[in-house]
């Protein structure tokens, strides 16, 4: 899936270590699609672009997990 990312707002991710290591952060921005990305290469980084629903099942599988 590609879409603009251009001047998007980006939260934390709440499994991330808050410790500037093993961080991501996504944004709710885009209707049908979670943008990901590295916290660490948020100046031009690559962006990894999800379809909602397909991100549900991922965020839906890892909090049985945990």
């Amino acid at each position: 899936m590609r879409a603009d990312v251009k001047g998007l707002s980006w939260r934390t991710s709440s499994y991330s270590n808050g410790e500037g290591g093993d961080c991501v952060e996504v944004s709710d921005d885009l209707p049908g699609a979670v943008p990901v990305r590295d916290t660490k290469l948020a100046d031009g980084g690559p962006v990894l672009v999800f379809r909602a629903s397909a991100w549900a099942s991922f965020v839906r599988v890892v909090r049985s997990r945990g």
